[in-house]
């Protein structure tokens, strides 16, 4: 059976339509928040560092990277915690089904030059991951020490601000997951995950593209019908998607 789709643009509209995402203002008035900054590393983000980097500028990602470093400032300036997770893998030790990247010492798996700023900054910690899911990366496999859990329960965060890339992939199984976490009472003080639409980004793989690539059918990976199911899939779970964020 051969599923034929419309144009980029009308594909688009059928699924918002089917699966509608409403983001709207997220105020935090009084309430403890912390940042979370998914990945926001050369790797995915930086023209042509690495294979699951674009290839060429992108007015989503750019917009992200610039949203996201004008948020982690913000919360700096009012004595607020940022949390940015690094993916980080060892060299050859792969994580299908994507090819090697942000491997050590490339670089990729470094900070944009945007937010290089936090590695500097006392309120900011950096946690590199090596999987997927940024929850399950700041388990210590030694200890079973979680850092992300302590940091939350540390500064008894009410409010989590959510950004980064990608937003159907590392952003949405962070935030799926720690709805969950929340829920099971993991977390006491935490009340709302909220997800800022224009801080979220996603990549873009077209079916010319994943065929030059001799990749399968299931890398296609179209960004914008990507980056709604990903918000729509974390609104379903729980998560507020916010159109701005007011401090």
């Amino acid at each position: 059976m051969t599923t034929t789709l419309g144009t980029p643009d009308t594909t688009l509209a059928t699924i918002q339509a089917a699966l509608p995402v409403d983001p709207q203002p997220y105020i935090i008035a009084d309430r403890s928040a912390g940042l979370i900054v998914v990945d926001v590393l050369n790797g995915f983000c930086t023209v042509g560092f690495g294979p699951l980097a674009p290839q060429e500028p992108n007015e989503q990602i750019a917009t992200m990277i610039s949203e996201s470093d004008r948020l982690a400032r913000t919360f700096v300036e009012r004595g607020w915690p940022v949390l940015a997770f690094l993916d980080t893998h060892e060299p050859g030790k792969p994580e299908p089904p994507y090819p090697p990247h942000c491997e050590k010492g490339t670089g990729e798996e470094e900070l944009v030059p945007e937010l290089k700023w936090l590695h500097d900054n006392p309120l900011a910690t950096l946690v590199p991951k090596d999987c997927i899911n940024g929850f399950i990366g700041s388990i210590d496999v030694n200890t079973q020490r979680n850092v992300l859990l302590n940091w939350i329960n540390e500064y008894k965060l009410e409010v989590l601000v959510v950004v980064g890339i990608c937003t159907d992939i590392c952003v949405m199984d962070f935030v799926v997951t720690i709805l969950s976490v929340r829920n099971h009472g993991l977390v006491p003080t935490l009340k709302d995950v909220a997800v800022y639409e224009k801080g979220c980004a996603t990549f873009d793989l077209t079916a010319e593209m994943a065929a030059e690539q001799g990749l399968p059918k299931t890398a296609i990976h179209p960004q914008k019908v990507s980056h709604h199911v990903g918000l729509y899939k974390m609104a379903e779970r729980g998560a507020f998607i916010a159109s701005t964020i007011e401090i």
